[in-house]
């Protein structure tokens, strides 16, 4: 009798102990983009990795984008964390920089944690189409993301610079991706779908072989000169054939932009700490995301580059992870060489010729 009262003190302890350690854990949220995209997968793959070993229950949060991405994770209550493009955060600070006080008032207060990864934007047209470079979507009909979304903005951005004009509002629609795909291969009321998305992005990695009767990926014309106006904010970038090896033959030169994890100035203590305690395992398991998250993670580095004018790290985070990183580089610097020791015979002809030995 007197065992089973001590095996269920033991049980009930350690149940009280589990539940104890749930209940302590920080409710947190991330804001990421459509279930198809690649942002919720990266959101998934820091709540698993690096929150939940820094003691934070986060949870992953769907969006239409970086645009409401940027407004939720200023205004929404418990959104600590968001994945906007960079693209967005710099059009937001330059309507700021232009006495837009709405604009101001939402990013002055926002931080950068890191930089992430380049994501690839993917013009996608019908397979018999006859356009097949990305210079040639003008007066097109487009599918350029949903409103509130970084695609929409990066869409028109990239537009204004290839072609020195906005996207006709007659020519613009505003849909998701998988309406996007619709509306161009079965109602066929547009031209383009524009979607960007880090690869291989489960939207493109879902399709069967037969994908190819119906769509194609639009290329990158380096020699086109809209392409060398749309350099001056995006950058060249390929999208592989290995990344939808089910469908696509050939590697497509296309336009990237970059991605970054977000956070607010916060003061708060408590808070404070919290997101510390996050970056510190963000450090500590990166080779962990690296090896076991989406293939994105394989292309961020795990360092804090310099910052353009108007965009700011998040101090408290930025002096863990600069230490943290600091620690890692010299534990894999190479030991330093032992003192030679001094010769004890003479050199041979060998030696000399070779540089190994003065006589």
């Amino acid at each position: 009798m007197r065992i089973r009262s001590i095996l269920t003190a033991l049980l009930f302890t350690v149940f009280v102990s589990s539940a104890f350690a749930q209940a302590a854990r920080t409710p947190y949220k991330i804001v990421t983009a459509s279930k198809t995209g690649t942002y919720i997968q990266i959101g998934r793959d820091l709540a698993k990795w690096v929150a939940e070993p820094a003691g934070i229950d986060l949870e992953v949060l769907e969006s239409k984008g970086s645009a409401e991405n940027i407004s939720r994770m200023r205004f929404e209550q418990g959104v600590k964390l968001a994945l906007v493009q960079s693209d967005v955060y710099q059009a937001f600070l330059d309507e700021a920089k232009a006495g837009n006080a709405e604009a101001g008032n939402i990013i002055r207060p926002l931080r950068l944690i890191m930089p992430l990864y380049d994501e690839e934007i993917y013009f996608v047209a019908r397979a018999d189409s006859p356009i097949n470079s990305i210079h040639e979507i003008k007066d097109k009909k487009l599918s350029v993301g949903p409103i509130g979304s970084g695609t929409a903005l990066t869409s028109r951005t990239l537009y204004q610079l290839m072609f020195g004009e906005p996207i006709p509002q007659a020519n613009a629609q505003y849909l998701s991706n998988e309406d996007a795909l619709v509306a161009l291969t079965v109602d066929k009321t547009i031209d383009v779908a524009i979607i960007v998305a880090g690869q291989p992005a489960k939207l493109f990695t879902d399709m069967l072989p037969e994908a190819r009767n119906y769509i194609k990926i639009l290329k990158l014309d380096e020699k086109a000169p809209e392409t060398a106006r749309g350099r001056k904010t995006y950058f060249p970038a390929t999208i592989r054939a290995s990344s939808y090896s089910s469908w696509l033959t050939a590697d497509i030169p296309t336009w990237t932009v970059k991605a970054y994890l977000v956070t607010y100035d916060y003061g708060l203590q408590s808070t404070v700490g919290n997101l510390t305690q996050f970056a510190d395992s963000l450090c500590a398991n990166f080779d962990k995301l690296q090896a076991n998250g989406h293939p994105k993670w394989k292309q961020v580095r795990l360092e804090l580059p310099p910052l353009g004018t108007g965009w700011r790290y998040y101090p408290p985070m930025e002096k863990r992870l600069r230490a943290c990183i600091a620690g890692k580089m010299a534990a894999a610097a190479p030991a330093a060489a032992a003192p030679a020791q001094p010769r004890t015979r003479p050199c041979t002809d060998q030696e000399v010729v070779l540089g190994l030995c003065k006589r």
